[in-house]
């Protein structure tokens, strides 16, 4: 018997509560329209932010609607809280025949349910937890900082991460997905000599549109820098989970 799509959220192993009561302060809300250049290799998975009342059952209710429309949950991660609120990002599938549009009419039937944000994920990133990117770099201290770059994208559900020796105004290592930069361009980033989320507007790259930034140093006069194209904004505990794994890179 084919599992209830509540039933199938009890199962996901990779969801992770953060007890953060940081309020959720959002930059940008809606579907993702302008992807950018990175998104034409991105397949049918889609990334969902909602939020939701932090109460017994609004998790299931929520997975009961977007199976309604056909939505296959492949993992959800709870992201962030509040004193009466919880958001979470759900990694699914939709048939072909079934427009991203459909999530928000199901998410709409749900009393106290917004969505934050709809937009394509990678079908080959999976839900990483930090533990295991920092099992990865205490397996590897030397490659710290580029398991993280390498990571990142996963870890923190963004399209792009690079590592950037800020000082001799270099890139170090990036992802797969990550704009081609270097040199005097890199001041686009701003002075990354701290923790800070920016927004960078289209056409800061030749053929890039939108795209939301979080920045974090590490030691060394290094620094990190993930990006997801057209949104979502980085929560205040991402921005802490950043600076955290960093710092923990940078010591390696």
């Amino acid at each position: 018997m084919t599992p209830r799509p509540a039933e199938r959220v009890a199962e996901i192993t990779g969801a992770k509560r953060s007890r953060s009561r940081a309020a959720y302060r959002a930059q940008r809300v809606g579907i993702a329209r302008d992807f950018g250049p990175a998104y034409s290799k991105m397949g049918r998975m889609l990334l969902l932010r909602v939020q939701l009342p932090d109460r017994p059952g609004s998790l299931g209710a929520v997975a009961s609607a977007l199976g309604s429309v056909g939505a296959d949950i492949h993992a959800v991660e709870i992201i962030d809280r509040g004193p009466d609120y919880a958001i979470d990002d759900f990694m699914l599938n939709l048939p072909q025949s079934v427009l991203p549009e459909n999530l928000l009419s199901a998410c709409a039937l749900v009393e106290g349910v917004k969505v934050l944000w709809v937009s394509h994920y990678h079908s080959d990133w999976g839900v990483e937890s930090d533990i295991a990117t920092l099992n990865r770099m205490a397996s590897d201290p030397a490659q710290a900082g580029q398991i993280l770059t390498e990571e990142s994208p996963i870890v923190f559900h963004s399209t792009w991460a690079v590592l950037v020796d800020v000082t001799a105004g270099s890139v170090l290592a990036s992802s797969s997905m990550a704009p081609e930069i270097d040199g005097a361009d890199l001041s686009v980033f701003g002075a990354m000599d701290s923790t800070y989320a920016t927004e960078l507007e289209a056409g800061w790259q030749p053929g890039w549109g939108d795209t939301l930034i979080a920045v974090a140093a590490l030691p060394g006069g290094r620094a990190i820098v993930i990006g997801r194209n057209g949104g979502p904004a980085y929560l205040p505990v991402e921005l802490v989970r950043l600076q955290h794994l960093a710092t923990l890179a940078g010591a390696r």
